[in-house]
């Protein structure tokens, strides 16, 4: 039987695109069940409709407190019958009763070797640039089960690659980025086989 992912993303979606190609290969045995996003007219939406995959958008600001949007959310994954989330460049924090409701049952992927350069603020090539302005010799990508603290979570794996003396942020990214994309669904797949 395969297991229900939905993916919460907030950008381009590379990584939920990573997924996709995984799940469609028979790497990943699972069904990406929806999508859900903060956003609207992001490249994530353009690869979920490419894949039929269903889609959803929720805005937090749509709601008149956090609870209501954590019902609202827990409410659709439920509709979809979410096995595990997985977070893609999702940019939002995620709602501590979902958290509570899915408890090591959400995924995040951070640009960076946790416990280093996580936490507010710390998103996109903000991370990059921390890592080199930092003379950092090597940086990578961490995924992590969420929890209430931000990017706090349990490592479930790290991919590590070299820091370039002459690296821009976008080179950086774009190099952490190719890990991330084989680091990811392999991760997921065994995370599904555990729970």
């Amino acid at each position: 039987m395969k297991k229900n992912i939905v993916v919460f993303a907030s950008g381009s979606g590379t990584n939920f695109q990573a997924i996709i190609d995984a799940a469609e290969s028979g790497h990943l045995n699972a069904r990406i069940s929806g999508l859900i996003t903060n956003k609207k007219d992001i490249g994530s939406i353009e690869r979920a409709k490419k894949h039929s995959i269903p889609v959803k958008i929720i805005p937090p600001t749509d709601f008149s407190s956090e609870q209501d949007f954590a019902t609202h959310l827990i409410k659709q994954l439920e509709k979809w019958n979410a096995d595990l989330v997985v977070l893609a460049g999702y940019l939002k924090k995620i709602p501590k009763q979902m958290i509570q409701a899915y408890p090591n049952r959400i995924l995040n992927i951070h640009p960076a070797l946790l416990p280093k350069y996580g936490g507010k603020g710390f998103y996109g090539i903000h991370v990059h640039r921390a890592v080199l302005e930092a003379g950092e010799e090597e940086s990578g990508c961490t995924i992590h089960i969420v929890t209430e603290a931000f990017d706090e979570g349990p490592v479930l794996a790290q991919a590590k690659v070299p820091v370039k003396k002459d690296d821009t942020p976008e080179e950086l990214a774009n190099r952490i980025l190719k890990e991330e994309h084989k680091l990811y669904p392999a991760v997921i797949q065994q995370h599904l086989q555990n729970l």
